[in-house]
């Protein structure tokens, strides 16, 4: 920086030199760049809240474009068919392939990647059971003696179909001559003769619809009881009635979709199961499958060695089989007494 000294005047005393600084130049303020124009955020179409990404995070609604022509249409519902909720696969594949998978993850807090367990169960219970009320087919058993040939016992249908010169009061009285004298008889005898009126009548899809009705309110019943019993298996260490409870319900939600895939197969296929080997193959493939699945299912949840799982396995298979049969026979009672 510059100096400027200036000299004494003439007789005054002598004296150090003043030294005075010279003003500095004030620096310019920097000029700020124009800043670049921002895109307006959009809106959700449901809630009006700020949608900066895919998905409104207020309503969880996607964001969409307007559907302005056809094609625009015929694309959005292509995507939509094609391109289901990624839980959606990911829950079904770890459903048919990771035995207790679902309901560990679910325990463990890793929720948000896979559909609920309850709504899993009553979709797959809802398909199953209305499928089961359209392709079931009437019972006829099948047995061979021993000179190898078989021995078709009639089915329901058959039973009931009218005879050359029959009419309709005889063949009633042929096949609805029930007599029953064991417990309740005043009330079951009554009901069992109006069932069988139905079945000769021709309306045993009446009888089918009624007990495929009300089966699903009995299975729904089942499943807590049987998680009691569960509990009693795992009291130590302990563990909560809410993990049997979600381990029952994930493993019959497999048995649904199990059932559901076969019934697909066989339909696509035009397979009887009681005559087609490799039918007969398959479907005892999967039971086989189905037992290990749910051995394999205890073992992951609760952490248990594989003769002590082994062992609790068979007890619950026991149970379950006990308390099936109690199910089944409490559904047909309360069907043939609503009919």
């Amino acid at each position: 920086m510059p100096e400027i000294v200036r000299e004494p005047a003439a007789g005054a005393p002598v004296a150090a030199a003043e030294t005075v600084a010279a003003p500095a130049a004030t620096a310019a303020p920097p000029i700020a760049a124009p800043e670049a124009p921002t895109a307006p955020v959009p809106a959700c179409a449901n809630c009006g809240a700020s949608v900066p990404g895919k998905f409104c995070g207020n309503c969880g609604q996607r964001l969409h474009s307007p559907v302005h022509s056809v094609w625009h249409f015929i694309g959005e519902a292509t995507e939509d068919l094609t391109h289901v909720d990624s839980r959606v696969w990911r829950t079904l594949i770890a459903l048919l392939i990771k035995p207790g998978f679902l309901t560990r993850e679910f325990l463990d807090g890793r929720r948000a990647s896979y559909l609920p367990p309850v709504r899993l169960y009553l979709v797959l219970s809802v398909i199953f059971f209305l499928l089961a009320a359209i392709w079931t087919a009437p019972v006829a058993v099948v047995q061979t003696n021993d000179q190898g040939a078989r021995i078709v016992t009639p089915s329901v249908d058959e039973v009931a179909a009218p005879r050359p010169g029959e009419t309709a009061a005889q063949r009633e009285k042929r096949v609805c001559n029930i007599h029953y004298e064991g417990w309740g008889s005043a009330t079951f005898e009554p009901a069992l003769g109006k069932a069988c009126l139905q079945l000769v009548a021709g309306n045993s899809h009446t009888l089918r619809e009624t007990f495929f009705h009300i089966l699903p309110r009995a299975l729904f019943v089942f499943l807590p009881l049987l998680a009691a019993v569960m509990t009693l298996l795992y009291w130590r260490p302990r563990h909560y009635y809410v993990e049997q409870l979600l381990l029952l319900i994930h493993n019959h939600a497999f048995v649904f979709l199990v059932a559901i895939l076969s019934w697909i197969v066989q339909r696509v296929t035009a397979e009887s199961v009681s005559t087609s080997w490799w039918m007969i193959t398959l479907r005892l493939a999967l039971q086989i499958y189905i037992a290990l699945y749910v051995y394999r299912s205890m073992r992951r949840v609760y952490g248990q060695g594989r003769w002590l799982t082994a062992g609790k396995f068979v007890a619950m298979s026991i149970a379950y089989m006990v308390s099936a049969f109690f199910m089944f026979a409490f559904t047909s009672v309360f069907t043939i007494l609503s009919v």
